[in-house]
């Protein structure tokens, strides 16, 4: 669905989308695993030079690997997000601009309009934890042998050198 600026400056536009799975592009190692579920309103915000407000809730569920065990782990996503987007000619090209901290909350849009799409995928990326992990007692991958902690008990003993002294085991 895309909000086109010429149709925001004549009302305020309703949503309530369902996008299946592989409809919305995420990172490789990132799966959508249920449909994302969209509601809420689109807005072109008066006296602001075309700054569009979208805000709404979504609901889905994401998949991707643990990032200590590597095995498969889900995350649910149920939350509302407010967006705030500005036309992209407004950014000065070849000067130098500072920003302040209002400004970093704000996305940038070309040709006319905002496409949901791409407002969902900002927001489940900005959602997800930092670190994915599949619960939080994880023990991850040996170090030494790869196998995962969590399944088999290895016994393996991580060796660790430290080289910086090494040239002293000569005198």
């Amino acid at each position: 669905m895309f909000f086109s600026v010429k149709e925001l400056e004549l009302r305020k536009v309703q949503f309530d989308e369902n996008f299946p799975q592989g409809e919305i592009e995420f990172l490789d190692q990132l799966r959508q695993a249920t449909p994302i579920h969209a509601a809420g309103t689109a807005e072109l915000l008066a006296n602001t030079g075309g700054q569009i407000r979208v805000r709404g809730s979504l609901s889905v569920v994401m998949e991707c690997q643990c990032d200590r065990c590597l095995e498969d782990t889900s995350f649910s996503i149920a939350s509302d997000f407010d967006m705030f987007y500005r036309p992209v000619a407004d950014i000065a090209v070849e000067e130098e601009v500072r920003i302040n901290a209002l400004d970093a909350e704000i996305g940038f849009y070309e040709h006319g309009g905002v496409e949901l799409g791409d407002v969902l995928r900002e927001h489940v990326l900005l959602s997800l934890p930092m670190q994915r992990v599949c619960r939080e007692d994880c023990k991850g991958i040996c170090p030494v042998c790869g196998r995962n902690r969590n399944q088999v008990s290895c016994g393996c003993q991580p060796h660790m050198a430290d080289d910086r002294w090494s040239a002293l085991k000569n005198i």
